[in-house]
């Protein structure tokens, strides 16, 4: 029994493989193929018919088709007559036979001038021009329905600044121990300090002066005091000392804008400052002249900070 059944699939699997169509049936597909085929000898005697009467039509009675011929060519020719006398009114142009007509009375030295109107589609336009100018007009400089272009600037710029802050967050984001930089901007060292009172008063005191952790207001730093090395240390954090890694607390950006803020905090003096500790480190030039020229500026955030 298994055996006729391998056999029966065997079968039609063939047939499936010989099928014209793709349907699967190789019987539904001779169907459709003699229905077309059916469909195309019926479309072809339609058409022998069809010339067979026009030949009789044309033996037993040419007139009728002589008339259909003639109604046929004046059709044409009377659509054409008005496409043309459209056309030559759009441009204003007159059939030379009629130019005795248009000729102005009065000439300059030999020299006449015809009396040719302005072509339709020029003043089409002119007041086409002149009804736009009105509901413009209107729209935007008397009900102020729509912008006008000192608005259209503000948006435009509105878009353009979001953009750049969109921008910004990427890129700020993007931010590592190799790439940061010190960012002395107001709005850097304001979030910064926010995120300093936050995370890191607790152990490293309100004004930086130092508890659990480190004084961070002196020269003399365990781990590097260069903005790299702060920012290695706030994001892998050193784990047999107690500070905890960062990185899965604040973005990139955020790490670097408190590590903007601790460089603000040199030299600031806090009371209760803990002894240094650790190596003096000697600051780039370029960081210690910014922790110079902020030092009066960023020691109002720091003191709001605390």
């Amino acid at each position: 029994m298994n055996t006729v059944i391998i056999q029966l699939n065997t079968a039609d699997s063939a047939a499936g493989a010989f099928s014209l169509f793709g349907s699967g049936n190789i019987n539904n597909d001779i169907l459709i193929l003699a229905l077309v085929i059916v469909m195309a000898v019926v479309l072809a005697a339609a058409l022998v018919v069809l010339r067979a009467m026009r030949a009789m039509l044309r033996i037993t009675m040419p007139h009728v088709l002589e008339e259909e011929k003639a109604a046929k060519m004046l059709a044409k020719a009377t659509r054409r007559a008005g496409l043309t006398t459209w056309w030559n009114k759009l441009l204003g142009l007159r059939p030379i036979s009629e130019e005795k007509d248009l000729v102005i009375d009065h000439a300059y030295d030999g020299i006449k001038e015809l009396d040719n109107p302005v072509p339709a589609w020029f003043n089409g336009m002119f007041y086409a021009s002149i009804a736009f100018a009105m509901v413009y007009l209107c729209v935007y400089h008397v009900f102020g329905w729509g912008p006008n272009q000192h608005q259209e600037y503000e948006r435009e710029m509105a878009k353009a600044d979001q953009a750049r802050q969109e921008w910004l967050a990427k890129a700020a984001n993007s931010i590592d121990e190799h790439s940061v930089e010190v960012d002395a901007r107001p709005e850097t060292i304001t979030s910064g300090a926010a995120i300093f009172t936050q995370n890191c008063a607790a152990c490293h005191g309100n004004a930086g002066e130092g508890g659990i952790g480190p004084n961070l207001t002196d020269e003399y730093w365990l781990h590097g005091g260069e903005i790299k090395d702060i920012f290695r240390t706030v994001k892998y954090g050193v784990l047999d000392k107690g500070m905890v890694p960062w990185e899965q607390s604040l973005t990139p950006a955020q790490i670097a804008e408190v590590s903007n803020y601790i460089i603000t905090l040199r030299g600031t003096n806090p009371p209760n400052a803990k002894e240094p500790q650790g190596e003096k480190v000697e600051y780039a030039p370029a960081q210690a002249a910014d922790g110079e020229g902020e030092k009066e500026t960023t020691g109002e955030v720091a003191q709001h900070a605390i």
